[in-house]
């Protein structure tokens, strides 16, 4: 068995990489399917897929750029490497030209190797490595002030690809995890968090927003995942909010460090929730 680095290729709100120690205590003893319909950084998957060799794994989001880069690292990782390299000598030349030529071409005129390559490149080089935008779909984050941005991350690419051998990977929201998921799988769930203050939420992953209706419609998937026999696991905010909606399952805290935010002092610990059905 390898052992289980978690090599996130990345930088996502809310990712998982710095709780995964936190949450060994809370993963089931055996996986043999996983699910994952908020995967973001896909911290967890790697941490799951390496410790347990589930069988079957699916990865999804709602977020096309997200899956496409998923899906290219896995089935095309040599060239997504070459226009990498491509795009890292170009941000030497002229880093502002370049990040903002990138950025005002839509994605969705590129195939999908040059698209995946567009939002590695942007994410690794974008200010903190915030995913964020407009009402168009169009990704509006202002260039980061890094000297020597890690564009290209050849051998950890590599790793992650072999890791995504025989994953199915889908762009598709969260509740569609209903169609898939059978007794006994393992769902882990990530969703954009509850606001912890009104307006105060990285919810811009895509043009649509995820607060009170949408957090009670994940709820009402959880339990009917719950019924189905499925072992259920969700990340979310420690607001009363949250605690109410699920005071019917199993609540847990765990201490998150905030890693994205524009003032320093935004920065420190902060109590996060994790409930689960078993």
């Amino acid at each position: 068995m390898m052992g289980a680095m978690v090599p996130r290729f990345v930088k996502w709100a809310g990712g998982k990489n710095q709780l995964i120690e936190q949450f060994k205590p809370f993963f089931p003893t055996k996986i043999e399917r996983y699910i994952e319909p908020f995967v973001g950084s896909g911290a967890v998957f790697f941490y799951v897929v390496q410790t347990y060799e589930p069988k079957y794994v699916l990865l999804a989001d709602i977020n096309e750029e997200l899956i496409n880069a998923y899906v290219v690292i896995r089935d095309a990782v040599e060239k997504l490497i070459t226009l990498l390299k491509q795009h890292k000598r170009e941000h030497e030349k002229d880093p502002k030209k370049h990040y903002y030529a990138m950025r005002a071409i839509k994605p969705v005129k590129l195939d999908r190797v040059k698209r995946a390559a567009r939002f590695i490149y942007l994410n690794r080089t974008c200010f903190n490595g915030l995913y964020r935008v407009n009402s168009e779909n169009q990704f509006n984050v202002p260039m980061g002030s890094y000297k020597n941005p890690d564009v290209v991350q050849e051998e950890k690419l590599r790793r992650i690809s072999a890791l995504l051998r025989g994953v199915e990977l889908k762009v598709m929201s969260f509740e569609k995890v209903l169609n898939y998921a059978k007794k006994g799988d393992f769902i882990y769930l990530d969703p954009p968090y509850y606001p912890l203050k009104n307006g105060l939420s990285f919810t811009s992953y895509t043009k649509d927003a995820f607060l009170g209706e949408e957090q009670k419609q994940l709820k009402k998937v959880f339990s009917v995942l719950s019924r189905k026999g499925c072992l259920c696991m969700e990340s979310n905010s420690d607001t009363d909010f949250i605690k109410k909606l699920f005071s019917d399952f199993k609540i847990h805290h765990v201490s998150a460090r905030r890693l994205i935010n524009s003032k320093k002092e935004g920065r420190g610990a902060i109590s996060e929730v994790v409930i689960t059905n078993y």
